[in-house]
């Protein structure tokens, strides 16, 4: 009798094993529509999600919006702050510029080097194959745009006018290879410090300014602007900010390594800049006049 009974449980887990087998190959399978037993499972384990799911959603948005207001008051009350400060900032740029005008019409200077007149323009057409090249803009000699006028986006300098026609014109980038593509710049601080930016390093995405005095000590951020020295470009417009700097093999000069303060990747809305105080002679980035046919720095 305690055989039968031995015997007859073991048929029973054989049975249920090939059962058991059977079932989970049949779900396995490839087929359009689940079997009653798998939809009710998922039937009951949705239902059970979806009590589960709708309060913890209910409570973690509230708590995100908890957040979301939190961070909304501070970031308020910064901005608030930086308002004040910028109000403080134009009263104090207005009685500069009023000051400034007086002297100047005291002393009977009519142009600056940082005076120009703005053309707004559009890019119209960038080559994929010269990105950091050139590009192409909706403005021209018509709209008396002329080659090495200076061209900034709302960031600071992007490059300069090479080329003109009627009705369009092409700029060539900081970022461009070329080495006649100088610029002369001037590093803001305590003492003022004079470079001409002539290279772009590709790997880091930074603009070298060259031919500093060895015996100055730079700090990064410090700011780079136009010097206005080399005759087309109004002085003041900035550049970029300092990330390294590096003395040269010889050690007579040093060589910032620059950020620059408008992006250069992408670009829309550029303006060109019509500086009012004119040169006589082209001159290059170092302030000397240069009576050659070439367009030297700016």
């Amino acid at each position: 009798m305690p055989q039968f009974f031995l015997n007859k449980r073991l048929i029973v887990l054989l049975i249920s094993i090939i059962v058991l087998v059977a079932l989970v190959g049949f779900s396995l399978r490839d087929r359009e529509n689940a079997s009653w037993p798998e939809q009710f499972v998922k039937d009951v384990v949705g239902f059970g999600e979806n009590i589960i799911s709708k309060p913890v959603t209910y409570v973690s948005s509230l708590v995100d919006g908890a957040k979301d207001l939190k961070n909304t008051y501070t970031e308020n009350a910064k901005l608030k702050k930086r308002l004040d400060g910028v109000a403080q900032l134009e009263s104090e740029v207005a009685d500069l510029k009023k000051e400034n005008k007086d002297l100047k019409d005291s002393l009977n200077i009519k142009d600056s080097i940082r005076d120009y007149n703005p053309i707004n323009a559009m890019v119209i057409s960038r080559n994929p194959s010269n990105w950091n090249e050139q590009v192409e803009i909706d403005k021209g000699s018509r709209d008396g745009v002329k080659p090495d006028m200076a061209v900034i986006t709302a960031g600071g300098l992007i490059g300069r006018i090479t080329s003109t026609g009627a009705k369009s014109s092409t700029v060539e980038l900081l970022t461009s290879n070329d080495t006649r593509n100088r610029v002369s710049a001037m590093v803001q601080g305590k003492n003022n410090a004079y470079g001409i930016i002539n290279g772009y390093d590709g790997d880091t995405d930074l603009l070298e300014l060259k031919q500093l005095p060895y015996d100055m000590k730079f700090s990064k951020g410090q700011k780079i602007v136009t010097s206005g020295l080399g005759g087309k470009f109004p002085a003041g417009i900035f550049v970029g900010t300092i990330e390294k700097v590096e003395t040269d093999k010889m050690g007579l000069s040093q060589t910032a390594y620059i950020k620059t303060g408008a992006d250069m990747y992408d670009m829309n809305h550029i303006i060109i800049l019509q500086r009012t105080a004119e040169t006589s002679s082209t001159s290059d980035d170092t302030g000397e006049t240069d009576t050659s046919s070439s367009t030297g720095g700016n």
